[in-house]
């Protein structure tokens, strides 16, 4: 067995564990490819075409927003929603460079 001096950042270990908290529930994952799928969306369009209810859809938005995966830009009274794709990028690379770690050992 080999003996690694492992050193962790907290700080950016619960960043992680948030951002993929954040990507692991299908319904954030459909309300993701809901707004790709129309570039930027308003909360309202968003639980109207997805028969959802606003509470909810607001709270998932939250914890989506909170992770950085989504941005908003207000027009007026609304609040509209983009991906931010170079997050996704980011995390995706991160994830496929420990699995490539994962499978040279």
């Amino acid at each position: 067995m080999r003996n690694a001096n492992v050193k962790i950042d907290n700080d950016r270990l619960n960043t992680s564990a948030e951002i993929l908290r954040a990507l692991a529930h299908p319904l954030r994952m459909q309300i993701l490819e809901f707004i790709d799928n129309n570039k930027s969306i308003n909360v309202n369009k968003i639980y109207n075409t997805l028969k959802l209810e606003q509470s909810i859809t607001s709270q998932h938005l939250r914890i989506l927003r909170n992770a950085g995966i989504v941005e908003t830009i207000r027009e007026g009274k609304f609040i509209h929603y983009t991906i931010n794709y170079s997050k996704i990028a980011h995390v995706v690379k991160s994830i496929n460079g420990f699995l490539d770690k994962e499978n040279e050992e």
